[in-house]
């Protein structure tokens, strides 16, 4: 079996126990509202922060500088045109 194989299944594992335990967690701990509560935050907190990301980067790239000469194209095709 390959390196990637070996990795590959140990993620399919890895997501099958995750899953089993989740679902376990969710319907049949004393915990269940705990584990809901906590999944619930992390992907609101996962969605906004990404938001935040997008924001943050437009905010503070520079706007990009223009082009030299391409209003002078513009000029002389318009001198042609008439």
């Amino acid at each position: 079996m390959s390196k990637d194989q070996s990795l590959g299944a140990l993620l399919t594992v890895t997501g099958l126990v995750g899953i089993v335990l989740y679902g376990w967690l969710i319907f049949f701990s004393a915990w269940s509202l705990l584990v809901l509560e906590v999944t619930g935050f992390v992907v609101v907190a996962g969605v906004l922060g990404i938001i935040v990301w997008i924001g943050y980067t437009l905010a503070t790239t520079p706007s990009p500088t223009p082009l030299n000469g391409l209003g002078k194209e513009d000029e002389s095709v318009e001198a042609v045109e008439e």
